[in-house]
């Protein structure tokens, strides 16, 4: 190649260098699109597109799956019923902040006497109680209660403040009479209040059945503090205490 083809072709590259440099460098920093966990791609080490690795949203798959443990009806009076769930969550770092589900009643020839459909939440790391109240069955005897989630879960990575919470001294008073209580102590042993803080009391007999389920919330339970809950019901106990359950729920901490 000759001295002056040589010249021309250093020419050419200098020109297209600088062309390089000036537009396609910008245009392709333009154009570049770093991964998210919106981009609908397996990428940046998800277990599921946009699921896992660094993303807020969980792998269902890589979970130990929740468990709804029981459901029970409880009558309040004739044509009203509670129900009281428990659902299991073994995962510690993994909870649901929205969780719709519908509860079922059905009388003794399996006929369904009643429904409800609520928002609520699974814990992360613990059992979280659900409670409805002051269901009407219309003056049919619920004996079953059935509890299903209605939407899929969407599994966040997730904390919970009920791991600071407390509860003590559980027992039952004016048990002989028409108007039986619950009360127990909770106590907030961390630096921050905990707001809208339900606690469902579940009553058990010697044989370990559940035999009475109430609610009660608490507004504020301040930093470092403790306070007295009550549980109350409108009608005698039919059966002799044994065991009571008093647990917290508490939404999780995205």
């Amino acid at each position: 190649m000759s001295w002056a083809s040589r010249r021309r072709l250093l020419y050419i590259l200098g020109i297209a260098l600088f062309f390089l440099v000036t537009i396609g460098i910008p245009v392709a920093l333009w154009l570049y699109e770093p991964a998210t966990c919106f981009d609908g791609i397996l990428n940046q080490r998800e277990t599921a597109i946009d699921k896992g690795g660094p993303c807020k949203l969980l792998d269902e798959r890589t979970l130990v799956p929740h468990v709804v443990s029981w459901v029970r009806p409880f009558a309040v009076r004739e044509g009203m019923f509670s129900v009281a769930a428990y659902i299991e969550n073994p995962n510690p770092h993994a909870g649901v902040v929205r969780a719709p589900y519908r509860i079922k009643l059905y009388d003794a020839r399996n006929v369904l006497v009643a429904e409800r459909e609520r928002v609520g939440f699974i814990m992360p790391g613990a059992v979280t109680p659900v409670f409805e109240g002051s269901i009407d069955t219309g003056n049919r005897t619920a004996v079953r209660a059935f509890f299903e989630f209605t939407e899929p879960l969407a599994w966040e990575r997730a904390s919970s403040a009920i791991e600071m919470l407390t509860v003590s001294d559980r027992r039952v008073i004016d048990v002989e009479t028409e108007v039986p209580r619950v009360v127990a102590k909770v106590a907030n042993s961390s630096p921050r209040d905990v707001t809208n803080l339900a606690l469902v009391a579940v009553v058990y007999t010697t044989a370990g059945n559940a035999f009475a389920a109430s609610q009660t919330v608490l507004p504020v339970l301040e930093a470092k503090s403790e306070r007295e809950v009550t549980f109350t019901w409108p009608v005698a106990f039919k059966e002799r205490p044994a065991r009571i359950d008093v647990l917290p729920a508490l939404s999780p901490i995205e």
